[in-house]
């Protein structure tokens, strides 16, 4: 059972990513396509103004889900790193009820727009905008999923220390390198004077 569940989560991710990469697709395929045409054949295609716009939205609401699962939003954690680790788990708590609730209101606020978000249109394509704007939907949820998988981990235990502090180590190597190169600028700037 726990290897369904893990390969199902892994297949929603992957699906997920699969949808985020045919978004960039046809965002990059309409917009250098019209700029070509209006560049060479003083024309253009009226879809492609709304359609990369639409493939962004979800592109957005997608990535806010995947960076969720991997642990690759920005944060800040200079403070939770100096706290004990009964601290770092409350501040860790702390963030993923306060997700849990944007979570929340990310689809309630969706609900009570959602008979507008369907009557309208829109203006090239004639779709319904919930075609667009309900990916609010798949995202409420699926954040709201994984803080309670979370809070369910760290209330049983199962929440390792090093998953206590949100930052992915990957990209914070990243931002340490560029902060030593500005540091040794600075000081052959100053050696230099």
């Amino acid at each position: 059972m726990n290897l369904l569940l893990k390969s199902a989560v892994a297949l929603f991710y992957r699906l997920l990513e699969i949808v985020m990469v045919l978004c960039m697709v046809v965002m990059l395929i309409m917009v250098f396509g019209n700029v070509m045409l209006r560049l060479f054949f003083n024309s253009g295609i009226d879809l492609s103004e709304e359609m990369p716009r639409f493939a962004f939205i979800w592109l957005t609401f997608l990535g806010a889900i995947v960076g969720l699962h991997r642990r690759a939003h920005l944060g800040v954690d200079m403070v939770v790193r100096a706290l004990p680790l009964v601290g770092r788990k409350i501040c860790w708590g702390l963030s993923q009820a306060i997700m849990l609730i944007c979570a929340y209101y990310i689809v309630y606020g969706t609900w009570l727009q959602h008979e507008i978000i369907t009557g309208n249109a829109s203006p090239v394509a004639q779709i319904s905008t919930l075609w667009v704007y309900g990916v609010s939907y798949v995202t409420g949820i699926a954040i709201a999923i994984i803080c309670i998988a979370n809070l369910v981990r760290l209330f049983l235990g199962m929440v390792e220390e090093h998953e206590l502090i949100d930052v992915n180590e990957e990209g914070m190597s990243e931002v340490q390198e560029i902060e030593h190169e500005l540091a040794d600028q600075t000081a052959h700037k100053g050696a230099a004077r």
